[in-house]
């Protein structure tokens, strides 16, 4: 099994988002679905498809008055609230975690594919997205550059359950030994030894934490996009 970071809450197997959220705002803001829909610049169609799978699995959210004289709308149930107010709880604990949690790996560009670049570093090599420096340039093959992946970009899996690696967008993958657990109320932050000077951090909660049974001296896979990441010339 894995554990994702990025921030949602879960039932019933469907994710509330960071994207279900705001549109719940906005039909509050806007007072209907379709005013709703209109100041994301999203389908009506979708968001109704949407709300009707989130009543499913956490209740009805959104109460719609159809015509009548004063031509009907839409406002929050006390349930959408109260899901709205957990959700903005859990995302500035990760805010406020992971704004301190980076790993910093060192290696040299060995290849090179538009915005994107091969790094070499101890741990093998890092698939990451080649950022300019203080001095303008962008890294070249050659280059020695520091590759920055956020704790919140990395997702951790038991071994024995990691997809292969054809099967997902997060390429750069690394098996290693979890050093340490640090429990916050919701929130934890995993550091994982993956051969490194600087400790791979990963971003999960406690419920993921349960699920994967973490604790120090356990073997995870630890993986993460290309498009997460930052390769910076070396100053």
């Amino acid at each position: 099994m894995d554990a994702s970071v990025t921030v949602q809450l879960q039932a019933d197997g469907v994710a509330f988002t960071a994207a279900d959220a705001d549109l719940l705002r906005a039909v509050r803001a806007e007072g209907s679905v379709s005013g709703a829909t209109a100041a994301l610049g999203r389908s009506r169609a979708r968001a109704l498809d949407r709300i009707e799978t989130l009543d499913g699995a956490f209740g009805p959210l959104v109460d719609r008055q159809r015509g009548g004289a004063s031509g009907g709308g839409s406002e929050l149930t006390p349930a959408a609230e109260d899901l709205l107010r957990r959700f903005a709880r859990l995302q500035a604990t990760v805010a406020s975690t992971a704004s301190v949690e980076e790993c910093v790996l060192s290696g040299r560009v060995t290849g090179r594919d538009g915005e994107l670049g091969v790094v070499a570093t101890d741990a093998g090599d890092v698939r990451a997205r080649l950022v300019a420096g203080p001095s303008g340039e962008t890294p070249t093959v050659g280059t020695a550059v520091q590759v920055s992946v956020r704790s919140d970009a990395v997702t951790l899996h038991a071994p024995t359950d990691a997809p292969a690696g054809e099967s997902t967008s997060a390429r750069n993958r690394f098996e290693g030994e979890v050093l340490a657990v640090d429990e916050g109320a919701t929130i934890v932050v995993a550091r994982i030894d993956i051969g490194t000077s600087d400790p791979l951090s990963a971003l999960l909660t406690r419920d993921s934490l349960d699920r994967l049974g973490l604790r120090p001296g356990s073997r995870v896979v630890a993986s993460f996009k290309a498009t997460a990441t930052r390769a910076i010339p070396t100053e």
